[in-house]
This record gives C-alpha cells, sequence and structure tokens, in this order.
C-alpha cells in the first residue's frame, strides 16, 4: 500500500495474480509503459503481464510458449501477447515452473471430476457439463466458438457496459460486435438489432464490472429464445452462490481465479452447458468436440481444495460487502456508490438465489474526483493492485487501469474515469471501515 511496495507481487507467492500499484501515479506509469514504473513490475494478471516463469519458459523453447498445439494453430496469424491476453489461452505459472524443473505432471482423473462435482453442484448441472478451463476469458473464448460454429458469419451483441476483453474478445475473433450499453433500453435496442440483424449470441454480465447494474434477463431470455440466439453469461461478480441463471443462460462463462479460488495466487475458468436451456442438445455437442482440457493439474488441484470452502467464504464477503456499501452509501465525501443492490435493483433480484446476497465488489466516485480520487486512493491502506474475489481486500482505480487508451469512450458509456472500485475481502469489516474512513478524509 506504500510507495517503496511499487510492483511487489499480491499476495506473497510466486504465483500471484496481482500486484502492487499503491499510488495513482503508478497505474499512470504502468499504462504508459514508463521505465520507473515498469522497472519495478516483476509479475502481474498472468493475462496482462507474462510471468517470469513463463518467460523462461519461453527463452528455452526459442518460442512463445502454448499450452497445446491446437491452440499454437489457433494463435497463428495473430500477435502471441494479443491471443494471450483476449483468449486466456495461457501456459500458468505453475505449469512454467514444472516444465523447468523437469518434471513430468500426469493428470489425475479423480482430481478434475472432484472439481467438476463441485462445480456441477454450484450450477445445479451434471458434472459433465461442466468444461474446465484454465482461465475465465477462456471460457468465454470457448463459448464465442461455440456460437461461431453454429451460426457462422454471424455478430454478436454484448448487453451492458462489459469487463474490458469481453468485448475485446468479440470484436477481434469473433465476426463483429454490437455494444447495448444502456441497461434502461436494453430490451429496446436488442429488439431492434435483433429484427435489423441476424445474431450468433448475447454476452452479458450479471452483474456488470464495474457499475454493478444488470440487465433485465426477464425481458431478454424471451426476445432470444424467440430467435434462437444463445445467452453466455457472466456470472463472475455475483457467484453461483448468489445467483441463478439457469432459467435464462443457454451458456455461463465464469472464472474460478476469483471468488470460488479465493486465493489470488491461481488461474482457472469453467463453461457451464445449462441442461434446462431449449438450445442444450445442440450447444453442448459442439462445446464438447471443441473442448481441450488445458487447465493444469496442479492449478487444479489448488481451485478444487479452495473451492470446498467457497460457500461459507460467500457468506462473509456478502455480509462485509453490504455492510462496507451502506457505509459508503452515507459518507459525505462520496458522489455516488455502485453496488447490485441498488443498480437495476429488480433485474438482480429476478435472479438472486433466496439465500443469495449482492457479493462484495463496490465502485464509488469522490466527489470533485479529479482532484479527490488520486489523493483518496494513495491514502488506502489496503492492497491496491488488479483482480477481486480475493480473500484479502484489493482496491484499483478501474476504468484507469482498464481502459486507459479509451477513456473518453468509457466515460460517454457513462463510466467516469476517477472512480475506484473496491472488493471486499474477508478481514475485520470495522477495521477496513475504519481503514477507508482514513483515506475518505483527505476530501
Amino acid at each position: 500500500m506504500s510507495a517503496d511496495e511499487l510492483g511487489r507481487p499480491i499476495p506473497d507467492s510466486v504465483h500471484a495474480i496481482s500486484m502492487s500499484l499503491p499510488r495513482w501515479e503508478d497505474v499512470v506509469g504502468y499504462e504508459e509503459k514508463t521505465p520507473a514504473v515498469m522497472s519495478r513490475i516483476k509479475t502481474g494478471y498472468p493475462r496482462f503481464v507474462i510471468h517470469p516463469l513463463v518467460r523462461e519458459m519461453a527463452r528455452q523453447l526459442g518460442h512463445f510458449p502454448w499450452p497445446s498445439a491446437r491452440v499454437a494453430e489457433m494463435a497463428a496469424g495473430f500477435a502471441p501477447e494479443m491471443f494471450w491476453q483476449h483468449t486466456g489461452l495461457i501456459v500458468s505459472s505453475r505449469q512454467a515452473e514444472a516444465f523447468l524443473a523437469g518434471r513430468k505432471v500426469e493428470n489425475v482423473p479423480d482430481l478434475f471430476r472432484s472439481l467438476r462435482q463441485q462445480l456441477a453442484g454450484f450450477y445445479d448441472c451434471g458434472k459433465d457439463d461442466v468444461f474446465l478451463q484454465p482461465t475465465g476469458m477462456a471460457a468465454q473464448f470457448a463459448a464465442l466458438r461455440a456460437a461461431m460454429a453454429r451460426r457462422p458469419g454471424r455478430a454478436t451483441a454484448q448487453l451492458g457496459f462489459p469487463y474490458v476483453d469481453t468485448l475485446k474478445l468479440q470484436q477481434k475473433f469473433g465476426a463483429g460486435a454490437h455494444l447495448l450499453h444502456f441497461l434502461a433500453t436494453i430490451e429496446m435496442d436488442l429488439h431492434a438489432l435483433i429484427h435489423r440483424e441476424p445474431l450468433a449470441a448475447c454476452f452479458c454480465e450479471i452483474p456488470g464490472n464495474p457499475l454493478l447494474g444488470s440487465a433485465d434477463l426477464r425481458r431478454v431470455t424471451p426476445l432470444l429464445r424467440e430467435h434462437g440466439v444463445p445467452l453466455v453469461a457472466d456470472d463472475v461478480v455475483a457467484t453461483p452462490f448468489n445467483v441463478d441463471l439457469s432459467g435464462h443462460a443457454d451458456l455461463i462463462a465464469t472464472s474460478l481465479t476469483k471468488y470460488i479460488a479465493g486465493t489470488g495466487d491461481v488461474m482457472g475458468g469453467a463453461l457451464i452447458c445449462n441442461p434446462r436451456s431449449p438450445l442444450y442438445a445442440e450447444l453442448k455437442p459442439i462445446v464438447a468436440a471443441q473442448h481441450e482440457e488445458l487447465l493444469f493439474v496442479e492449478d487444479a488441484a489448488v481451485i478444487e481444495r479452495e473451492a470446498r470452502g467457497f460457500p461459507e467464504r460467500m457468506r462473509r464477503h456478502n455480509a462485509s460487502g453490504l455492510l462496507i456499501a451502506e457505509r459508503l452509501r452515507a459518507h459525505p465525501a462520496l458522489e455516488k456508490v455502485w453496488y447490485p443492490k441498488w443498480e437495476f435493483t429488480e433485474s438482480y433480484e429476478a435472479v438472486r438465489r433466496p439465500t443469495g446476497g449482492y457479493s462484495s465488489l463496490i465502485t464509488f466516485l469522490p466527489r470533485n474526483a479529479e482532484t479527490t480520487s488520486p489523493r483518496i486512493y494513495d491514502r488506502l491502506e489496503l492492497c491496491k493492485g488488479p483482480s477481486l474475489g480475493t480473500v484479502f481486500t484489493l482496491a484499483c482505480p478501474f476504468t484507469l487501469l482498464a481502459h486507459y487508451t479509451e477513456l473518453d469512450w468509457a466515460e460517454a458509456c457513462g463510466v467516469p474515469r476517477h472512480l475506484i472500485r473496491i472488493s471486499v475481502g474477508l478481514e475485520d469489516p470495522d477495521d477496513l471501515w475504519r481503514r477507508l474512513q482514513h483515506a475518505l478524509a483527505t476530501a
């Protein structure tokens, strides 16, 4: 959280997926690739910062490493770093570590079976409906590939302002993408689009990141099903503990990196074929035919172990997230607080499980944000870096970090450039609130 910790891995692990960006100026320097900042960045989120072990693996191989020959073939013709980032088909740090140590690691069928069974329990489906992936973005890519195989040449649509790479994936690897970012008119906008142009699929996040609003699936689903368009839903922020999308989504693409693992030192994802979908019999064979088991066994072991504690952790995340969100909402230094309980409430409540909550991701905008946001962020006595869903609290100036080269566009979509996003962890919430109050006092 202090300037001298710039670039340190978060957590303190060789496999950490986040890194310390303790000051606002550090985030700007990271985005602008200034030598003073980049010389301190040794690791980071694995799709954006190639891990040192993976770089050494590439050096020894003499070429960019891919998790399989099939992935290498798909990557041909694209800039390697672009394909790596957007598709999420990466070599993990544990896989590189095993390679460099000369360890031959065999898959453990019982381990993968156990992980799929746990996820099937979270999603109320069969374990054979769960297709494990190396990252959450790889799950999105698998969904896109299945949709494109089913309806080649058709564009896709994104419902609501998305996480950055979800839209970029459709734009760069699909047949074009339409962004319908205004949730208040989503049904009308989709109706106009779908009658003007046939679509391969629609993608949405429940709730969206970072503004935490949700499309009204009660209105969207009938329209999509009338036209045979699959809905690919991303539940990473809400998690299957809090929402049930089985009445709406045809495919669910999720990241196991976030709340389900929670440790901040492992990457993984899953694509769920919803057995209640009217397109299930059509989509699942396509997904199965395209699938390749690329989640590295040592990563799978970490996720399988941590997933056992996911439900109880999620209850605590929900409780602390709501407490902090309510206190932030009442704070006079803040102009706006976004949280799923208050953003397009009826849309979220329509899919919330009876015992589910609102998760622990909170976004806020200070008053006079251009001058106060950097001061507040710099003073936050919290871990500061990318990612979310970790057992420890993580803060970041999300728009700056995710959309630095397109800040005007993001603001035109209603996403302020000076907002701050907090993923509330499992620390004592009263201590966390004292830390937040201390930082907010600068405003």
